[in-house]
């Protein structure tokens, strides 16, 4: 009960900081969208898909996944600021439990994940994307988890390495291969099969496939259950990490 508490305070206390500065819908939007208008009509041809809506069943779900591994991985620089300007250091002489230090925040970066899903949900919705509401919603808890996770060991990172200069090419060290190997932009079908092969080991590629089959309404693609099954278990692992982070920093 207390956990829930004081999970719940930090989370107030940050969306409030979040909702202060609406500009994060608009930073957050901005390139999904970009690449909504500028890049998907390419992909009719280039995918050989029989219409641009099945096109775009196929891109924005990649697109989405996109959105929640940035999203989350450099909400750590945040935690950075917070740390030098001793607010993290103030919270040793409260009663407050560590691992809600880390969940407020976490939960405060899912939720604004699943708004700006919602949002490139809506626009596709312009170009003939079509999907049924029950599987529209699990591929939002994919993405959730998918949030969770990358926001709460970037916090661990951040506490961790302490700086902004290491915490940048850290976080881009790791994004730039997750990226190319999860078949985001396009599908790994179309890869040479040794690449296919590496993707295989990338967590990420088994979210992007699940989540590809939601927006195709093929709930029982065996994909689906796996891709949860496997952000899942990386939702804990990451949250228990990092909140061992937060309870060294803040004894």
């Amino acid at each position: 009960m207390k956990l829930a508490r004081d999970t719940w305070l930090i989370f107030q206390r940050q969306f409030q900081l979040l909702i202060r500065n609406p500009v994060w819908v608009f930073v957050g939007v901005f390139q999904p969208v970009m690449y909504l208008l500028l890049f998907a009509p390419l992909l009719k041809p280039a995918l050989n898909a029989p219409t641009q809506a099945a096109a775009y069943k196929i891109f924005v779900p990649g697109l989405l996944v996109l959105l929640a591994i940035f999203g989350g991985l450099f909400q750590g620089f945040g935690l950075i600021a917070e740390l030098r300007a001793g607010v993290i250091e103030r919270s040793r002489v409260t009663p407050v439990s560590r691992l809600a230090l880390l969940l407020g925040r976490s939960l405060r970066d899912v939720v604004s994940l699943i708004v700006q899903a919602i949002i490139i949900t809506l626009l596709a919705l312009a170009f003939e994307l079509r999907v049924v509401l029950g599987d529209l919603l699990l591929a939002y808890l994919m993405l959730a988890l998918i949030a969770l996770m990358t926001s709460a060991v970037s916090y661990g990172v951040a506490l961790k390495v302490k700086s902004e200069d290491a915490l940048a090419p850290l976080m881009n060290t790791v994004a730039q291969p997750v990226l190319l190997l999860s078949g985001i932009l396009l599908p790994l079908q179309f890869a040479p099969g040794w690449l296919q092969g590496i993707a295989d080991w990338n967590p990420f590629s088994w979210a992007v496939d699940g989540t590809r089959a939601l927006f195709a309404g093929d709930l029982g693609n065996d994909k689906v259950w796996q891709g949860l099954t496997i952000v899942a278990a990386l939702a804990v692992l990451g949250v228990y990490w990092a909140a061992r982070q937060f309870a060294r920093t803040v004894r």
